[in-house]
Order: C-alpha cells, then sequence, then structure tokens
C-alpha cells in the first residue's frame, strides 16, 4: 500500500508519503505546501489545491488519509484547518483515491498507544517506525507521516469489517 499523509492547514500543509510492502513501511518523501500569508483566501485555496494534484500526479498513492478537523477553541484557526481539509479530500476524491479521515487522539493512539501522547513522542515514535535518524521537519511532515503510518495500521481491519458486514 501508498499512502498520502495530509496535516491540513492553510498556511501549511504537512504532506508524507509511506510506502509499506509487507510490515516494513518506508518513507518516500514528506514535506510541507505553503502559501503565501498575504494572498487572498482563493489564491491560497487554489494553490493548495493544485499543488496537492501536482503531488497526488507525480507519486500515485493508493489511499490518501487526512487529520480530520477537530474542534478548536480558536474558530479562525479551524475555519482554516477545515478549509484546507477539504481542498485535500477534494483533489483526492477527483484523482479516485480512497479517502479516510483520523481524529489527532486516533493517530496518537494508533502510533503510541495512548491518545494524549505528547507532539515529540509521537515524532520520535514515527522516526523510528520509518527507520529515519531523526523526524521529519517540519513539524507538519512528521504529523503527515504519523497519518498515513496510522492508516496504514488501520485500512486492514477497516477492511476486513466492512468485508464481514
Amino acid at each position: 500500500m501508498f499512502v498520502l499523509g495530509i496535516d491540513p492547514g492553510l498556511t501549511r500543509t504537512g504532506y508524507g508519503i509511506v510506502a509499506a510492502s509487507g510490515s516494513t513501511p518506508h518513507a518516500v518523501t514528506a514535506g510541507a505546501i505553503v502559501t503565501d500569508r498575504h494572498a487572498s483566501l482563493g489564491e491560497r485555496l487554489v494553490e493548495l489545491h493544485h499543488d496537492l494534484c501536482e503531488l497526488i500526479a507525480e507519486h500515485s498513492p493508493s489511499a490518501v488519509a487526512v487529520e480530520r478537523v477537530f474542534v478548536n477553541q480558536n474558530l479562525q484557526t479551524a475555519m482554516s484547518v477545515a478549509r484546507a481539509s477539504g481542498v485535500a479530500v477534494l483533489a483526492a476524491a477527483q484523482a479516485g483515491i480512497e479517502v479516510a479521515e483520523y481524529t489527532p487522539s486516533a493517530v496518537k493512539m494508533a502510533l503510541v498507544g495512548y491518545g494524549g501522547a505528547p507532539k515529540d513522542q509521537v515524532q520520535k515514535v514515527v522516526a523510528m517506525r520509518l527507520g529515519l535518524a531523526a523526524a521529519p521537519q517540519p513539524a507538519d511532515a512528521a504529523d503527515a507521516l504519523a497519518i498515513a503510518l496510522c492508516h496504514l495500521q488501520a485500512a486492514p481491519l477497516a477492511a476486513r469489517v466492512e468485508a464481514a458486514t
């Protein structure tokens, strides 16, 4: 399985692609798409969509996993993340790729075993599971790899549950 993980954000969207053959995952690429804070909302969303579509076209992932928008104390931040998340889901759907969404606590639970794990602990586990010397930078890229790893772990069980029902 070849999974594109996305940590959505209007200013910076993290991405990470993880390939798994058997039980050994490895990172293919990771980074962040950064939009210009001074551009209009529409221009930023178009740029994000364009860059995600290029990433999908270049790497042809078999699945896309996106961090699900969670309630945030800052409504403005939540709205920005929701807009970026919608663009990510749209880009994947346009390419005909399965999309799964995971909450931050589900990602932490899958990787660390505790849904309230601190961010640095999750990043250390990402580096360890992918055989990296250190967690990728920026943190958004490491988060995106964590989301992809979560999907690699959760997808087989979800498929078995779906087949059984």
